[in-house]
């Protein structure tokens, strides 16, 4: 769960060139609100790890490298220099954003594959189920504009993830009465640097889950669909773990 908070240290908070308000209209667009909470009731069925900062501070789930981050092209790759809406985000230095990859994205990504390389050692694989949440109209910053979104988005890696989770998961969730899609409107699933592209027993999918269902998207709070899609996602996480198992 790499987009679910929202918070900013306070010196991050300082060079950020939006006032209280405009902040705030920021986090409510790009946080994946709720998901952590709609993810918390797996026991011992799967290892969780959430990245405990804002997406504003530095986003996990983008390349490092920004020669490799197709976001890069909005300016918002792994540090954001600009808002969904394009504007000025901060100032940086190409200093600056180094050391604010040391600081926040790297432990997270040691993290991630201090785990993976644990379960590859005790049980020889590993799935990965990179969640998210997804505004039910595009961004501005969004690659893909079209319009009418899914209920789910599950993303796919050509070398990570066999066709036999993607078909599954489709199954799982047109079967309970939603609509699916396959890499949109948001395309791709997130593999520790390690292993990526080298190690296939590491799979992963991501899903996406349209906030709709869930939440307003206006007010931010909780809507009546809540509990109905945290039950949908925690049984799909638990079938879909001891399906790959």
């Amino acid at each position: 769960m790499p987009h679910s908070s929202t918070y900013l240290p306070m010196h991050i908070r300082r060079e950020i060139l939006l006032d209280d308000n405009e902040l705030e209209s920021e986090l409510q667009k790009m946080t994946d609100r709720y998901v952590d909470e709609l993810a918390e009731d797996l026991g011992d069925c799967v290892s969780l790890i959430k990245f405990q900062y804002s997406r504003l501070v530095v986003d996990p789930e983008r390349f490092r490298d920004e020669r490799k981050e197709i976001m890069a092209t909005v300016v918002m790759a792994a540090v954001y220099s600009s808002t969904s809406e394009g504007k000025p985000l901060r100032p940086f230095k190409e200093d600056d954003k180094e050391l604010l990859l040391k600081t926040y994205y790297d432990p997270y990504h040691q993290e991630f594959e201090n785990k993976t390389t644990e379960i590859i050692n005790e049980v020889d694989k590993c799935l990965i189920i990179d969640l998210h949440s997804f505004p039910s109209k595009p961004l501005p910053y969004e690659l893909i504009k079209k319009t009418l979104r899914p209920d789910f988005c599950i993303g796919t890696d050509d070398y990570h993830t066999p066709i036999k989770l993607v078909r599954f998961a489709e199954k799982f969730f047109q079967e309970a009465g939603f609509s699916t899609k396959i890499n949109e409107p948001f395309a791709g699933t997130f593999v520790p640097s390690q292993f990526y592209q080298n190690d296939k027993r590491v799979k992963s999918i991501m899903l996406e889950i349209n906030r709709s269902l869930y939440m307003d998207e206006k007010s931010g709070e909780k809507n009546s669909g809540f509990f109905k899609i945290r039950d949908l996602i925690n049984e799909f996480i638990r079938t879909l773990a001891n399906f790959f198992a």
